[in-house]
C-alpha cells in the first residue's frame, strides 16, 4: 500500500493479484476489514459511484490507506510494479 499511497478494495486486489500469487477478491476484503480492526488499515473514504456494473449502477468504494499500526515493507517487486505504473 505505501506505492498505492491508498485505494479501494478491488484496486487493491487486482495490484495484489498481479505481484503475488492469486488469492480470491473474498480474501483480499477479509484482509482489509482485519487490518482496519488492527489499526494497521485506516478507511480514507467512503464513496458511492455510478456506473454500469453488474450488479446494478452504484457501487460503494471503500477506500484504505496505511493505520497508525501499518507499515510497508518496501518489497522490491511491488517497487517495480508500482514503478511501471
Amino acid at each position: 500500500m505505501h506505492h498505492l499511497g491508498k485505494g479501494y478494495g478491488y484496486q487493491i486486489a487486482k495490484a495484489y493479484n498481479e505481484i503475488f500469487p492469486k488469492v480470491s477478491q473474498r480474501s483480499i476484503y477479509y484482509h482489509l476489514r482485519k487490518g482496519v480492526a488492527l489499526d494497521e488499515l485506516k478507511v480514507s473514504k467512503i464513496k458511492m459511484e455510478k456506473g454500469d456494473y453488474s450488479w446494478g449502477d452504484k457501487a460503494e468504494k471503500i477506500y484504505y490507506s496505511l493505520g497508525r499500526l501499518g507499515s510497508a515493507k518496501g518489497e522490491a517487486r511491488v517497487k517495480e510494479f508500482f514503478r511501471k505504473k
